[in-house]
């Protein structure tokens, strides 16, 4: 049969999920609470009725979700024709399909369907993901999977169940695996002042990926206050009321301070 998943977003056109034109295809379900989340409609992995939402953007008109529904469920099938729709311009530009969400590997049986199609079409994939899941979930996607974009965000394992809401161990142990398989990795790293933003992080993420072997690059994704409003409407707390966006000057020298690697920095993903 058939496998079906349950995703929330499709965008098109997409210019920071990895390298080229690319399709995100947003899934529903998060393991994390990060403070900082920006896809705050994402947490639970079900579809939810919602007032007001209204959330269609990106959809193709036939494949839009009910009014007042954040996710809906979908075939591979249905999921690779949506995907197919923009193959030339994955071909012109050297792009490809990007699975984020949430977190795809939260849905890994129906994640790894879809990829394996994407493959057969010859079709570029990415995952965006915190790597935090089982051993066994990232080996069998591992297999499929052309690009990993990689979280990393606290390196104190406190401040991350604090921030994030889980261990960053596993997440960590994922991500050496994935570099001992020779895996092409981006690096992704938050920068959210006062919390990722420290002196202290910032030198154990550079020392912990200098040991690394396979990342491509280092993404510096700036905090920014786009999802505040959904925290209002989707009923939940905003921790992040208070935090100044990301400094433009302040990322120009922490891209100077990963600079040292031997991997292309940038700003953005």
């Amino acid at each position: 049969m058939t496998q079906r998943g349950i995703i929330f977003n499709i965008q098109r056109f997409a210019i920071q999920d990895g390298p080229g034109i690319r399709t995100t295809v947003f899934f529903k379900g998060c393991p994390l609470r990060c403070w900082w989340c920006h896809n705050p409609e994402s947490h639970k992995i079900l579809p939810e009725k919602i007032e007001g939402c209204n959330v269609r953007r990106g959809f193709d008109q036939s494949f839009s979700m009910n009014k007042d529904e954040v996710g809906k469920e979908i075939f591979v099938d249905e999921l690779m024709t949506e995907i197919l729709k923009d193959r030339v311009f994955y071909e012109e530009s050297g792009g490809g399909v990007t699975f984020s969400g949430g977190e795809p590997l939260m849905q890994p049986d129906f994640l790894y369907e879809i990829l394996k199609e994407c493959k057969d079409e010859g079709i570029r994939t990415a995952i965006d993901t915190s790597g935090y899941t089982s051993l066994e979930v990232i080996n069998k996607v591992a297999e499929k999977t052309d690009l990993f974009l990689y979280d990393l965000k606290l390196m104190r394992d406190d401040l991350h169940k604090k921030y994030t809401g889980v261990s960053n161990q596993l997440i960590l142990k994922n991500l050496i695996e994935l570099d001992h398989q020779d895996k092409k990795i981006n690096i992704r790293i938050p920068i959210v002042p006062e919390l990722t933003d420290t002196n202290e992080n910032l030198f154990a993420i550079r020392g912990f990926i200098s040991d690394l072997n396979n990342i491509l690059e280092v993404n510096l994704l700036p905090y920014h206050r786009a999802g505040e409003g959904k925290y209002q409407k989707y009923g939940k707390e905003n921790k992040m009321s208070d935090t100044l966006t990301s400094d433009i000057k302040n990322l120009e020298n922490i891209k100077q301070f990963f600079s040292e690697l031997k991997c292309k920095v940038k700003i953005g993903g």
